[in-house]
């Protein structure tokens, strides 16, 4: 080998390390990197309606539908299929009771309902599979209403949101689950089916005052789950900059505490301006700054696992502009 070729082949080699290293730092750098991440809006989320009339509409899903389309981040996301047999995990939180009751008078809910748990199940799989980074599930009805009355609550009927922690506890062997709620409502269902239990860390925004009137500041959780359980009341008239703030001062810390495994989140987009059920102002760039801040912990501490799931949103336009924000930012886009 001649010095020419020697020189050649020592700078060709620290030019593919110094590539190597500044590709390496781009995959870490939370404004360049590009995510795997899996959407489930399948066909059956078009079945059920409460009654005519009513504000959880199938429309819901055919707005975030078309909104998807028009956005371009079709051709970039990975399309989840619904888990099947999944009928079994309901009991991970709901009693026999609850399950057949729903089965027997609301057939069709039923079977919409349970394919929302099943979507859900599909996206912890295939997150803990390495197979997508993080997911977002365009399911209906809502979830975090839902407690063991036989009957629906809030407009829900299984609590998703619980069902997949427990879940990626049980099946992935998964310590620690936080679980963020940012719907305008409370997440009483949520709360109650995790209240004495530090293995879940439950943090929800919402409004006090409206319904169920749950979710007071005092309640913490009680026995060994006292402290893993915070609620955080926010006023009519929330704004981006509010909710944010406390995102960061209040969340931020417990979260680099609890150290999760998976972060999961009740993504409420009645919570936006202008909603039907929801008095707060938070805008589009509102939630996109708050799934930063959730994908930033979820980065920290579990290598990006993150599941966000659609609880309420009833301004059709603006939830579906809504789900494009934060679908866009959860690809990294």
């Amino acid at each position: 080998m001649n010095r020419r070729t020697f020189i050649s082949g020592v700078l060709s080699s620290m030019l593919l390390s110094y590539q190597t290293r500044i590709f390496a730092a781009d995959k870490t750098n939370t404004n360049s990197s590009k995510n795997m991440t899996g959407f489930i809006d399948d066909p059956v989320f078009l079945q059920h309606h409460i009654d005519a009339g009513h504000p959880e509409s199938p429309e819901r899903f055919r707005y975030i539908q078309t909104a998807m389309a028009d956005s371009g981040l079709v051709e970039k996301i990975v399309s989840l299929q619904i888990k099947q047999d999944t009928e079994a995990w309901l009991n991970s939180v709901h009693t026999d009771n609850h399950i057949v009751s729903i089965k027997r008078h609301n057939p069709i809910a039923y079977r919409v309902a349970t394919s929302g748990v099943g979507a859900c199940l599909s996206a912890v799989d295939l997150i803990n599979e390495n197979k997508i980074d993080n997911a977002f599930c365009a399911t209906r009805p809502p979830g975090h209403h839902a407690l063991n009355t036989g009957k629906e609550e809030g407009f829900c009927y299984f609590n998703n949101i619980a069902i997949a922690a427990k879940y990626a506890q049980k099946r992935y062997g998964l310590k620690k689950i936080l679980i963020i709620d940012w719907d305008y409502h409370h997440g009483n269902a949520t709360e109650v089916m995790f209240y004495d239990d530090p293995s879940v860390l439950f943090f929800s925004t919402h409004d006090f005052y409206a319904y169920p009137g749950t979710g007071h500041p005092d309640r913490k959780g009680s026995g060994a789950g006292e402290g893993y359980n915070i609620n955080i009341h926010l006023p009519c008239g929330t704004t981006d900059e509010k909710i944010i703030d406390v995102f960061n001062k209040e969340l931020l810390p417990v979260a680099d505490s609890f150290k999760p495994d998976m972060v999961l989140v009740s993504a409420g987009f009645d919570s936006r301006k202008d909603d039907l059920l929801g008095c707060f102002n938070i805008t589009d760039n509102g939630f996109i700054e708050l799934t930063r801040i959730v994908m930033q912990i979820a980065r920290q501490h579990c290598n990006g696992k993150l599941v966000s799931i659609l609880e309420g949103g009833y301004n059709l336009s603006g939830n579906a502009r809504a789900v494009v924000a934060h679908v866009r930012t959860l690809l990294g886009d």
